[in-house]
């Protein structure tokens, strides 16, 4: 096991980009887990006096390293708190998402029958509807919250997962081990869970890799809309909002956390494009 995983990581570490973007996320997650005790101000303390001022390389008198927005408030701490709302966005609505998308794809790969063609009704159903539109809507009815935004989020991205699953579970059911336990006897469920789910689990993995970056993105258009946590938390789309009515004036207070939301999501997808080249079947032997 301990080899294998060695093994992994060598070959992971190989390609410097990956190693580069695997370095952005373990920044971004050291942030998100300790920020709160290491930043160098109150992310909420306003301080009037102290409002609009630049960064410390444009000739700043302060002691603000990124500079302060419109309430005095320093940016660097409210990145770093912010990066905790992002994360917790991101993996927890991917994993809601993997959780229904896996079950409605196992489900519907193995029975496909009327149970299976129902299911990918309602993927079809919810494909044809745009995501933004849709998270808008169900974000104005249940309200503005952490909690509602990742429900929401969650429970309209489970597509991807369902219709990967189902379309290997498609061929899987027919392999031989599969059709041994059938025949031995193998309850339904022991069927998908033992045999099916263990063999898609490279493409789930490779899936979210990728799926967490779409989610900051999303969490991010709904906060800067208004529509995502309540403004007493910092979060990276509602910073963006905050100061697009200073760009002429004061064009860090919007674009550090516009630079924060395009570094991280390049870090995520270097690490997940280097997953995909791991462990997609078609791709193991390509070594960047």
């Amino acid at each position: 096991m301990h080899r294998s995983l060695y093994r992994f990581l060598h070959r992971f570490l190989r390609s410097k980009l990956a190693a580069f973007g695997l370095l952005i996320v373990a920044t971004v997650i050291f942030a998100a887990l300790i920020g709160a005790w290491i930043v160098p101000f109150d992310p909420s303390a306003q301080d009037i006096m102290e409002r609009l001022k630049p960064p410390l390389w444009e000739g700043s008198e302060g002691i603000h390293l990124l500079g302060t927005e419109a309430l005095g408030r320093d940016i660097f701490s409210r990145l770093v708190v912010g990066a905790q709302v992002s994360l917790l966005v991101g993996v927890a609505s991917v994993v809601l998402s993997s959780v229904v998308g896996i079950g409605f794809g196992l489900i519907a790969g193995y029975e496909d029958r009327y149970i299976g063609r129902f299911l990918m009704a309602l993927t079809d159903i919810q494909l044809a509807v745009p995501f933004l539109v849709l998270a808008l809507a169900v974000v104005a009815v249940v309200g503005a919250s952490l909690w509602n935004l990742i429900l929401v989020l969650g429970l309209t991205n489970w597509v991807q997962y369902a219709r990967v699953v189902r379309a290997e579970c498609l061929v899987l059911r027919e392999r031989e081990y599969v059709q041994a336990a059938r025949v031995l006897g193998a309850s339904t469920p022991r069927i998908l869970f033992r045999h099916l789910l263990p063999n898609v689990m490279s493409s789930v993995i490779v899936i979210s890799s990728l799926l967490v970056a779409k989610m900051i993105l999303f969490e991010s258009a709904l906060s800067f809309l208004g529509l995502g946590v309540p403004p007493a938390t910092p979060t990276w789309g509602a910073m963006i909002a905050e100061g697009r009515n200073y760009i002429g004036n004061a064009w860090w207070v919007a674009a550090m956390p516009g630079l924060a939301i395009f570094i991280t999501v390049i870090g995520i997808n270097l690490v997940g494009d280097r997953l995909r080249d791991l462990l997609d079947p078609r791709l193991k032997q390509v070594e960047n």
